[in-house]
C-alpha cells in the first residue's frame, strides 16, 4: 500500500472522485503466472526506485564526449559515425531526386523550391536538460532551441513574412523522430532548408552549438538533396535503454519465489535519490489494484522482486524478424492509429545484456545495469519504455518466452506495464541504408 507521503504528490485533479475509483480491476491474465505478475503500481515502484541519477550523468558524459557508449560493456566497440549511415544509399531516393528536378535548366538559373538548399543535421542532446523535442509554448524544448538558432539563416522574404505576422524569425527543423521529456539522443537527425546561397555547413554548426553548451551539440552537418526527409527516408531507428540495478541485484537476477521474495504491495523501499512523482503515470495506472475474479476483494500476493537478465533477453529475442502490431505497447496514440498497419512495426534487433555504468567519481561506486537494444523500422509513442517495463515484469513472473507476443492479442493496454522512466532511454541513431547487424552493441 502506498504511504501517505507519496499520495500527497498526486495532483488534485487525479484525486477528484477518488472514492469512485480507489479500486480498479487489474487486467485478467489467464496464464499460470497471473498470481505472480506485478500490478501497474507494483511495476511502477520497481522501475522507479533506482539510482537513475547515475544513468542521467552517464548520458551527459556521452553527449559531451567524456566517455563512450561502448564503455557500458567494457569493450572497444566501433563508435557511432554519421558516415556509417549515408544519406542517399537508398536508390529510390536518388531516382526520385533525379526525376523531380527540372531538366535542361542550369543550377544557377533555378528558382523557387528548386533553388533552396537543404541541410541534414546530426544532433546529440542530454534529455534531462530539455522538455522533449517538440516545440511547446513556455517549455525548454530541443526543437524550439534549434529553430531559434536557425533563424539567422532564414531568407529575407521569409523573414519579412514572419515580421508582418508578428512571429519570431525562426527556421523550421523537421526531425526523424520526436523524443519525450528526459530522453537523450546521440545522433538525432533533422533537416533545415533555406533559399540563401551564402549559408555554409560550418555556420549551422556554430549557431546551434552556441545555443546550449554542454546540453546540445551538433555532431555533423551536410548539404543533401532537396527530396531528403529525415522521417520518411529513414529505414530504421535504434534505441538503447539503460536500466540500473540496485545494490544486491548484481549479476543474474533470481527468478520468482526464490530467496528474497516479499510482498511488494506493502513494500516501502524508497531509494535515497528518488525524485519522481506519481503523476508520471495516469490515475488508472497508479491507483489500480489487483482484484480476484470472484469476490472483487483486494489480494495481497507474494510477488517476486528480482528477475533474470537472460530471461528478458529470451523474451525480446522472440520479436526479432517479425512484423507485429504493438498497439498494446503504445501510449497516448490517437484512436485512428489503434488498429491496422499504422501500429505495425518490424523489429530488426531486440536484445538485452548486463553492463556496467562507468563512474569517474572516486567517492562513488559504479553501478551495474541491464541494457536493452532495440532496432526497428519505426516505433510508436512510448513503445520502447512500455516494452522494457513489460519485459522486466514478465521475466520476474517467470512467464513463457512468447509472453510479449501473446500480450499483443490483449484487449486492453492494462495488460502491459506502465512506461519505464524516460531517463534510461536514448535514441542512438537513425539509418538511411539497409540495416546491418554488425553495428549493434549487443550481438
Amino acid at each position: 500500500m502506498l504511504n501517505r507521503t507519496r499520495l500527497k504528490q498526486v495532483p488534485t485533479y487525479l484525486m477528484e472522485n477518488q472514492s469512485e475509483r480507489t479500486v480498479h480491476v487489474h487486467y485478467n491474465h489467464t496464464d499460470s503466472c497471473k498470481n505472480s505478475r506485478w500490478t501497474a503500481r507494483e511495476s511502477y515502484q520497481f522501475m522507479y526506485n533506482r539510482p537513475w541519477n547515475q544513468v542521467v550523468d552517464f548520458y551527459s558524459d556521452v553527449v559531451n564526449g567524456r566517455t563512450l557508449l561502448s564503455a557500458l560493456f567494457g569493450t572497444e566497440c566501433r563508435e557511432l559515425s554519421p558516415q556509417m549511415h549515408p544519406v542517399c544509399d537508398d536508390n529510390d531516393i536518388v531516382e526520385a531526386s533525379k526525376k523531380s528536378e527540372p531538366m535542361n535548366i542550369p543550377t544557377e538559373d533555378r528558382g523557387g523550391r528548386w533553388a533552396r538548399v537543404t541541410f541534414k543535421i546530426f544532433l546529440s542532446y542530454h534529455g534531462g536538460s530539455f522538455d522533449g523535442w517538440q516545440k511547446q509554448p513556455g517549455l525548454n524544448t530541443v526543437q524550439g532551441l534549434v529553430e531559434r538558432s536557425l533563424g539567422k539563416f532564414v531568407d529575407e522574404r521569409k523573414a519579412q513574412q514572419l515580421k508582418d505576422k508578428g512571429s519570431p524569425i525562426e527556421g523550421i527543423a523537421v526531425v526523424a523522430g520526436r523524443t519525450d521529456k528526459g530522453v537523450s539522443a546521440l545522433q538525432q537527425v533533422c533537416s533545415f532548408y533555406t533559399w540563401r546561397k551564402d549559408v555554409k555547413s560550418q555556420d549551422v554548426v556554430h549557431a546551434i552549438d552556441e545555443a546550449a553548451p554542454g546540453k546540445l551539440k551538433v555532431v555533423s552537418v551536410a548539404e543533401v538533396s532537396r527530396v531528403f526527409h529525415p522521417n520518411f527516408c529513414a529505414k530504421w531507428r535504434r534505441y538503447l535503454y539503460v536500466f540500473p540495478l540496485n545494490i544486491g541485484e548484481e549479476g543474474e537476477q533470481s527468478s520468482a519465489y526464490e530467496d528474497g521474495v516479499e510482498d511488494m504491495a506493502s513494500r516501502e523501499h524508497h531509494h535515497s535519490n528518488r525524485r519522481y512523482k506519481l503523476a508520471e503515470c495516469s490515475s488508472e495506472e497508479v491507483l489500480e489494484e489487483s482484484c480476484d475474479d470472484v469476490g472483487g476483494k483486494i489480494k495481497s500476493e507474494k510477488k517476486p522482486t528480482k528477475f533474470k537478465i537472460s530471461k528478458v533477453d529470451q523474451l525480446l529475442c522472440q520479436l526479432e524478424g517479425k512484423l507485429l502490431s504493438y498497439k498494446m505497447f503504445a501510449r497516448d496514440t490517437k484512436a485512428s492509429r489503434n488498429i491496422g498497419p499504422p501500429t505495425e512495426c518490424f523489429m530488426y534487433h531486440a536484445r538485452s545484456s548486463e553492463a556496467q555504468l562507468p563512474c569517474h567519481d572516486k567517492d562513488r561506486e559504479s553501478v551495474k545495469a541491464m541494457c536493452v537494444e532495440l532496432v526497428a523500422n519505426r516505433f510508436l509513442r512510448k513503445m520502447v519504455r512500455v516494452l522494457v517495463a513489460t519485459a522486466v515484469r514478465e521475466a520476474a513472473a517467470g512467464a513463457e518466452d512468447d509472453a510479449l507476443i501473446k500480450l499483443m492479442d490483449a484487449t486492453c493496454r492494462r495488460a502491459t506495464a506502465p512506461p519505464a522512466p524516460p531517463d534510461g532511454l536514448c535514441l542512438v541513431d537513425v539509418g538511411y541504408a539497409e540495416f546491418d547487424p554488425k553495428i549493434c552493441l549487443i550481438p
